[in-house]
This record gives structure tokens, C-alpha cells and sequence, in this order.
């Protein structure tokens, strides 16, 4: 049997280590010339081709709970575990972590919190910035760094936690996360409503403007919709609630009163069996399978009506969710589609989204296409900070070298 290898993009096949501890991982980077973590490995594909060769990390041996305080609300384990085993741990007590990340039975917390995963729910509870409270990770000469602590009201000084969210494992492999935790919710429910093309921007303003407080506010083209989801109308406008079972009652009832003269139409309110394969469709959508190109908007939230309606008109059809009260928008592209056309694609869309001080980011795309598009969008005005961080925290850019903007 062969060693176990695993390519990234163009790059040849690399060999792939699966370190069984710390130690383990600490003697293996203190003797690479280039790491490139690896968890469920649902993102990999996230990111502009390695600047070079070297070994593939698969941190998932590094899976255990180090310390479950339920009454303190907080859990410290290791960042190989998946985010259905923390679900699962955390439901015997009636507790949650209320981030949605895709198909969390593979997903790992270290990976999640690397591409800073997130989904649905972020309307109403924030990312892993506002959850991490303590952090561990081994930098580029194999030492192990921490920061913040285990107990909420203990930590203090820099947030260093913040860093490593979002920064795809170049400024160091996380090892150990301590997480905050939220109650569980006594009841939940989705309301479903749809509309018709031009009128998705009033029914958002109405929705922001409700009494309601809902922790989902997302708008979907119906043909990304399975039936009857989907119903006859083009737009699909999913809010969620999650609260004590009272507070769920009045939001709906609320919310009916204010869409009765509303431009919407097949207001319903969806629990337990039909919430559940709904939500999951929810959650797992930015990594949708079969796409030939995804990407991802991140703009002002009272710009996102005017970005879905103009791009769902492609003739390409693409399929897009948006988070309409963060601003983020998720679509795929099916079918044909060639490097040219997708090049004129982002750049409309990155001329659109930076008009109102937004970027576009390609989620996925044929590897040989990444040379030229611009994966990662614009060069942010901040790049610069960007760079001097990482010189200070991994100055042998060792980790998942050429794959990230700095």
C-alpha cells in the first residue's frame, strides 16, 4: 500500500502526515519547507495555487475535549474535532455553539475557524471572533503560542484570538480552542415568504425595519429551491427565530401583521421535520457541489437587493443565497462556462460590489483558472498591516505558502 498523498490545485501530489499529538506536529514543522494544513478538508480548494511544494497536515488526529464546563458555559478541546461531535457533546447538556458551518460531520473546528466559516445564523449570533475566548497554536519553529484563557472574565490583554480567524493557517496551526457557549433554544421555527423580481429591496426594508428579531434574514433565488420551497414566485426570503416558545409565537404572529400589505406572498412557518432539511439546505449552500465557479460578496447590507436581482438575470443563471442583513452573498455557477466569460463575470461583479465598498472572493474554480482571476478580489487598502503581522507571527512563511493574499 502506498503512501497516502494529496494534491492542491496544480501542485504535484504531496505527501500527507497525520500527527497523533502536539509533539508530533511541533517535530514535523520544525523540519518542513512548507505546510499546508488539512482538516475535513471541505475548504482546500479555497485559495490561489501553493507558491511551492511540501507536506499536507491532516490535524484531524488531534480530536480531544480538554475541559467541558457546562455550568461556565465554556469547552477547550482540541481543533481536529468535527462540529458535529461539539454539537452532539454540547446538546447532552442543553447547550450550543450557534455557527453554521457546512456539513459539519466533516467540518473541523480548526479548519472552520481558518476560512472563518459561518452561516445563517451569523444574523443573529456573530462568527467565531465572538466566540473564541482562548486560543492555542505552534508557529513556524514548531512553539506552541497561546492566548486568552478559559474562563470569560479572565481574559485580557491583546486579542490575539481574533488573528488567526479568517487567516486560512497562515499565521500558525491551531491546536487547542476554548469556546464560549450559548443556551439552547427552547423553540425555533423559519418562516418562508416569497416575492416577485424588483420588490426584493422593499420587503428587506420592511424586514429591518420589523419588531421582530430574527436570527436569519436570507434571501434565495427560487431555482436553487427544491419544490414546493421554491413555490412559482423568483425570490425566497427565509427568517429564522429561536427563542423561548412565547417569543417564537408572538415574532410569527408580528410578522404576519406586518407582511399583510406587504408585496410577499405564501407567508409559511416551518418546524421540526420540514425546518430541518431547509436549514441544512441553508447552511451547506456556499459549498454546494457539481459548481464549475462559486464565489463569495461581502457588501453593505442595503446593497445586497440590488446585487442579487442584477446577477440572477445572467444568462447563466447562477444559483445565489444572500445573508441579507450582513451583506454576504454565496452563489454557484452550473453548467458550461469558460475562463474568458467567468473573467468578464468578476469583473463586473467586483466593479458593482466595490462601488459600495465591497469585494468578491472565489470560493471555487478549475485550478488552471486561479492564475489569472482574482481569487482573493481586490488588494484591500490594509494589505500592507496585513504583511508586517505576518512577517512578525511567520516570518518563514511556512504555512500554506502562496495560497493567501499577503
Amino acid at each position: 500500500m502506498g503512501r497516502e498523498t494529496c494534491a492542491i490545485d496544480d501542485s504535484g501530489p504531496m505527501p500527507v502526515e497525520r500527527p497523533g499529538s502536539v509533539a508530533e506536529l511541533k517535530n514535523l514543522i520544525r523540519q518542513a519547507d512548507a505546510v499546508f494544513p488539512a482538516g475535513g478538508r471541505t475548504m482546500l480548494e479555497l485559495g490561489t495555487p501553493p507558491a511551492r511544494e511540501g507536506i499536507v497536515v491532516d490535524l484531524r488526529g488531534l480530536n480531544q475535549v480538554i475541559e467541558f464546563a457546562p455550568r461556565d458555559m465554556t469547552l477547550t478541546v482540541q481543533a481536529g474535532i468535527t462540529l458535529a461531535d461539539i454539537a452532539r457533546l454540547l446538546a447532552s447538556e442543553n447547550l450550543r455553539l450557534p455557527i453554521d458551518v457546512p456539513h459539519p460531520e466533516q467540518a473541523t473546528l480548526g479548519g472552520a475557524i481558518a476560512v472563518n466559516a459561518s452561516g445563517p445564523r451569523r444574523y443573529g449570533f456573530g462568527t467565531f471572533r465572538d466566540f473564541i475566548i482562548g486560543i492555542t497554536v505552534v508557529d513556524d519553529q514548531g512553539r506552541e503560542t497561546k492566548a486568552g484563557g478559559r474562563v470569560v472574565k479572565n481574559v485580557a490583554g491583546y486579542d490575539l484570538c481574533k488573528l488567526h480567524v479568517g487567516a486560512l493557517g497562515t499565521l500558525g496551526l491551531i491546536t487547542q480552542v476554548t469556546l464560549k457557549l450559548r443556551p439552547r433554544a427552547e423553540a425555533a421555527a423559519l418562516v418562508t415568504l416569497g416575492c416577485q423580481s424588483g420588490q426584493v429591496g422593499p420587503v428587506l426594508d420592511l424586514l429591518h425595519a420589523s419588531r421582530t428579531r430574527p436570527v436569519v434574514l436570507d434571501v434565495l433565488h427560487a431555482r436553487g429551491l427544491r419544490p414546493p420551497l421554491a413555490g412559482h414566485l423568483p425570490w425566497v426570503i427565509v427568517l429564522g427565530f429561536e427563542e423561548s416558545a412565547d417569543a417564537v409565537k408572538w415574532q410569527i404572529s408580528q410578522l404576519i401583521k406586518e407582511t399583510s400589505t406587504a408585496p410577499v406572498e405564501g407567508l409559511s412557518v416551518h418546524v421540526e421535520r420540514v425546518a430541518g432539511p431547509l436549514w441544512e439546505e441553508l447552511r451547506d449552500f456556499p459549498l454546494l457541489p457539481g459548481a464549475v465557479l462559486s464565489f463569495k460578496v461581502n457588501l453593505p447590507p442595503h446593497a445586497v437587493a440590488g446585487f442579487v436581482e442584477h446577477f440572477a438575470g445572467l444568462p447563466e443563471a447562477p444559483l445565489l443565497q444572500a445573508q441579507a442583513g450582513n451583506g454576504i452573498i454565496h452563489g454557484h455557477f452550473l453548467g458550461t462556462l469558460t475562463a474568458e466569460r467567468a473573467a468578464g463575470i468578476l469583473k463586473e461583479m467586483h466593479a458593482l460590489a466595490a462601488s459600495d465598498g465591497g469585494n468578491v472572493i472565489v470560493y471555487r474554480c478549475p485550478a488552471a483558472w486561479k492564475r489569472t482571476l482574482p481569487v482573493w478580489g481586490l488588494p484591500p487598502s490594509d494589505r500592507w498591516l496585513m504583511r508586517r503581522v505576518k512577517e512578525q507571527l511567520c516570518p518563514r512563511e511556512l504555512f500554506n505558502p502562496g495560497r493567501f493574499l499577503v
